[in-house]
């Protein structure tokens, strides 16, 4: 039994999409950004755009638009396959989203309101599926590290340095007891 080169792409697209937790998708235009997702039915399924949720914004990620994918190892984050997809909006309340939207409410963490939180992705998310189109496409020789996205967020400081014989001092305190 031979198999073609499409239906092995296929096959190397989906076990490495599945594998990942992120995947780096890069819009019309725009960035490359780390975005988290799901693989369902065919497809890289992603929630974003929504208050306390991953952007979209600025990487022209549009319906009916292209896209392209890379794939990282998930043992030694290096690249494995990066491919062509088609972007497709689902419509919130469709079967189609409903069902991406399962599968999505299983992967997000920490979700701050984890029993509605299908209710607010429909008011306020967009919910998209990119789908893999074409053949793959050849990995690049050189790196593609790009600086990281200006962001409020701010490292921790260094800790006090009596922090830790304090910390010291409270524990030993505790085992006399």
């Amino acid at each position: 039994m031979t198999q073609t080169p499409a239906l092995i792409d296929r096959a190397l697209i989906e076990e490495a999409t599945k594998k990942s937790g992120l995947i780096w998708v890069q819009g019309s235009d725009g960035p490359t950004r780390a975005l988290w997702h799901v693989w369902h039915d065919g497809a890289a399924c992603l929630v974003g755009d929504g208050p306390g949720e991953q952007p979209f914004a600025g990487l022209g990620l549009a319906d009916g638009g292209p896209a392209t994918v890379t794939v990282r190892s998930k043992d030694k984050g290096s690249r494995l396959v990066t491919w062509p997809a088609r972007v497709s909006e689902q419509t919130p309340g469709s079967d189609a989203w409903q069902a991406a939207v399962e599968e999505l409410k299983g992967k997000r963490l920490n979700a701050p309101d984890a029993e509605h939180v299908a209710d607010r992705w429909a008011r306020e998310c967009r919910v998209l599926r990119l789908e893999p189109v074409g053949s793959l496409a050849e990995l690049p020789d050189g790196s593609l590290a790009a600086a990281p996205p200006t962001t409020p967020a701010t490292t921790r400081r260094p800790i006090p340095a009596a922090l830790p014989k304090l910390l010291r001092k409270g524990l030993r305190g505790r085992s006399r007891g």
